[in-house]
This record gives C-alpha cells, structure tokens and sequence, in this order.
C-alpha cells in the first residue's frame, strides 16, 4: 500500500462511528481525495483539533488503487483558518468556494485551481468585514475562470465586435458572455448596465470595484454557475451567505 505525503486544504469533515472522521481533502497533486481519519474524533488522537474544515497542512495518505476512501496516516497543520469562522460572510464565501470545487475537481493533478483556492481561502480570512462580500464575489468569479468558464465580457458573443466600456449590454447566460446593443434584441439574456459590467470585470481581475447594490451580482453569479458549472446541483452555502447580506434567497 503506497504512501504518499500531499499539500492538502480539508473541504469537508464528517463523523464516522464514535471515533473516527471522514475527509474530502484538496490536494495539488491528486486532485480531491476521500480519506478516513481513525481514531480522530477521540480525547488523545494524535490529531486533535487539527481537521476541521478549510485547514491546511501536509498529509499523509496510504492509498490503495480501486478504493474510494484512502487512510489518512498523518496531518501536519500549516494553517487552521479558524478566523473564518468568527464572520458570517467569509464563512458563507468559503463554504461556496468548497463547494463549487467539491463539484468540480478531479482525482488528478490540478495545481492552478489548488493554488487559486488557497489564496482565495488567504484573503477572506484577511479581508475587513465591510469589504467581505465584495471579496466573495471576487474570489468565485476567479475560481470559475480558473476551471475554464470564464465568461465574454469584452466582445460580443455573436458577431465578436469589442464592446465600449460605456455601452450597455445584454448578458446571454446560456452562451456565457455579452451581445452587443446590435445583436441583443430578440436575444436571450438580462441587461447589464455599463457601470455593472465595468465591476463585473474588475472582480474577474481581482481588483477593487465599486457597486452600490449587490444584488443583481449574487443573481448573475448564482445563474452563471448553475448554467456552466454545476449543472443543476444546489449548493448549500448560498443560505449562509443570505443570511449575512440580510436578503431572501
């Protein structure tokens, strides 16, 4: 039975029998892995508290080919992130972001996204909590383009003409991006001013933005995803984050 030693972000924990976990690990070199923990959940576990959700360290998995759940051996903790917890909001962001790679990654080598989601898991944990939403925002949309949905936001879908920054525009949610004002009537789509889809750039960029309602975002976001990245699947962080903007689903 191989053992081998991974750069691992823990996505999600559950109880198995009286003293052992269950773990979905993200790793940059084999993708999302399924492990159990024996032992974990008693008062002298060599673990602790060290796997609760969004911690990271190096781990220590024997695997075996042709199982679904591999043992976890050891885990050396380089991060806790118990700050996101303290913040209704990052930890809403957080969990969306667990979610959508839960949803998405593979069991193989993907550094880029391993890499996109750690810094993002980074700066929610560090960022203010009046600016928190927007960095919600921000970080999904980086984490999407990192899996190859990013959408259209600077030409024209249908005809490919580059769109001015001050045109209002129509967003086609099933095509993944922008129909200038020409190809935009009769067209599937919900309009997009020029000074939300300025923003919308900026959060695709990570750059700072301004919007004064975010509501339209979250209706966008949430659309987009079930379109290109989820496929159907309800993911249930988009309540905590409901409850933190204080807005209805």
């Amino acid at each position: 039975m191989p053992l081998g030693t991974f750069d691992a972000i823990v996505l999600q924990v559950f109880p198995y029998g009286e003293t052992s976990k269950i773990l979905r690990l993200f790793t940059a070199t084999h993708g999302v892995q399924s492990v159990i923990a024996r032992g974990a959940r008693r008062p002298r576990s060599q673990y602790g508290g060290l796997l609760e959700i969004f911690a990271e360290g190096t781990a220590t998995i024997h695997t075996k080919e042709n199982r679904d759940l591999q043992t976890l051996s050891g885990f050396e903790l380089s991060r806790t992130r118990q700050s996101l917890g303290a913040d209704l909001m990052r930890f809403g962001g957080a969990s969306l972001l667990a979610e959508i790679v839960l949803r998405s990654a593979r069991e193989e080598p993907q550094p880029e996204l391993f890499y996109t989601f750690r810094k993002a898991l980074d700066r929610l944990e560090a960022e203010p909590a009046e600016t928190a939403e927007f960095a919600v925002l921000s970080e999904t949309w980086r984490l999407v383009s990192c899996l190859g949905f990013a959408p259209e936001l600077r030409e024209c879908v249908e005809c490919g003409r580059s769109i001015a920054l001050d045109e209002d525009v129509k967003f086609d949610l099933q095509a993944g991006g922008l129909r200038c004002r020409d190809c935009a009537p009769g067209a599937p789509g919900r309009m997009l001013p020029a000074r939300a889809r300025i923003a919308l750039m900026r959060m695709a960029e990570a750059q700072p933005f301004e919007a004064e309602r975010t509501d339209g975002h979250w209706w966008l976001l949430r659309r987009y995803l079930d379109h290109h990245v989820l496929e159907g699947a309800e993911l249930r962080s988009t309540a905590t984050i409901d409850v933190a903007r204080g807005a209805s689903p």
